[in-house]
């Protein structure tokens, strides 16, 4: 359905794609992940022109795009694209920002153009907001909005450019509901997204952009669970992984606990794993290291799905100190109590002289 064949583009020095090649079919459903500045979005945007590659071929239904004498425009009512941004119209009702494509570019009438915005907005859930503007609406209605207006052109392809990104993270869910719900009806899409296990779930396919391109290509499982190349591997590693590395001297309890709560938000953390790994650090870290033992703190933990644990590594002091000794009764029975298989050594590097590893389960 799409072919890229040797596709280019460059800014000035920078060329977050290079001679990337690979075919669309359709009916696909394909998730675009990577680091940030890996050209995901640029990729996107050179599918359905809105980027003229710098060289290379973009090839749609057997057709190249990139040809000047192609109407593009035509092109484009056959790709909807959602933005992160939104985008809507502020000054005109939800249910004219979707009717507005389909009378201006398919030239339908109004009436025809209603009838198929109210079935739009009975599929994403919003039919109870037609006569209200964007500026009434919460970020994941909007977004909701601009999918429903996307698909206002019965387009065969739609390009998702991290649809939830700009959400607050409680509206994330019924965004990814509606975008899960197409997956299932055969429209071809691609998405690009920094949620992993959404990714994981809605794709039949996943594209990893890195070192210029389309560094790794697979099934979901094939890339969250077994990729076969280094960066692959280490990405995944990493969005599995948090790291807090803790100063005495400059330390802010709070700011830890939220970038706890993000992560455990982000990888889709059972509560009750969340409320341990947080007590974890709490009783842990904030009550009995900081006050038993000087010297640095290294916090790292990494959620394994498909046990629904918690793996908790520290690695702290300059000082051999096992938290297991600690004078502080209350925070060492409240850690006893939800830490797994505590384990406790010593080590010897210019950072740390400790580590103690345990693991946070689901029960």
């Amino acid at each position: 359905m799409i072919e890229l064949i040797n596709l280019t583009k460059t800014y000035g020095s920078l060329t977050p794609i290079k001679d990337l090649s690979v075919k669309i079919n359709k009916g696909d459903v394909i998730s675009i992940i990577g680091p940030s500045g890996t050209g995901k979005s640029t990729l996107l945007r050179c599918i359905n022109m809105l980027e003229t590659p710098t060289s290379g071929k973009v090839v749609f239904d057997g057709i190249d795009i990139t040809d000047k004498k192609v109407d593009i425009s035509k092109i484009r009512l056959r790709m909807g694209m959602v933005f992160q941004s939104f985008n809507l119209f502020e000054n005109m009702t939800v249910i004219e920002n979707i009717m507005f494509p389909r009378i201006k570019l398919k030239k339908k009438t109004r009436q025809e153009a209603y009838e198929k915005a109210i079935i739009l907005l009975k599929m994403v859930g919003l039919a109870d907001k037609a006569l209200s503007y964007p500026d009434q609406l919460s970020g994941g209605q909007k977004q909701r909005v601009a999918i429903a207006r996307a698909l206002s052109t019965e387009p065969e392809v739609i390009l998702f450019d991290e649809p939830t990104s700009a959400l607050d993270p409680t509206m994330v869910s019924e965004v990814e509901m509606v975008i899960s719900k197409l997956a299932k009806t055969g429209v071809t899409m691609l998405i690009v997204t920094h949620e992993m296990k959404f990714a994981k779930e809605v794709a039949n396919r996943v594209f990893y952009l890195d070192d210029g391109g389309l560094y790794e290509e697979g099934t979901p499982e094939e890339i969250f669970e077994n990729p076969k190349k280094e960066l692959t591997k280490k990405f995944m590693k990493k969005i599995r992984s948090l790291e807090l590395r803790i100063d005495p001297d400059d330390y802010d309890f709070g700011s830890a606990i939220t970038k706890i709560e993000e992560y455990c938000y982000l990888n889709h953390v059972p509560n009750r794993v969340r409320y341990k790994t947080q007590s974890a650090f709490e009783e842990l870290v904030n009550e009995i290291i900081l006050n038993e033992c000087k010297g640095n703190i290294c916090f790292n933990i990494e959620f394994i799905p498909l046990e629904d644990k918690m793996i908790v590594d520290v690695q702290y002091g300059k000082e051999k100190f096992n938290p297991l000794d600690s004078v502080n009764g209350l925070s060492l029975k409240i850690l006893e109590g939800i830490a797994a298989n505590p384990k406790y050594s010593e080590i010897d590097n210019e950072d740390y002289q400790n580590n103690f590893s345990f693991m946070l389960e689901n029960q």
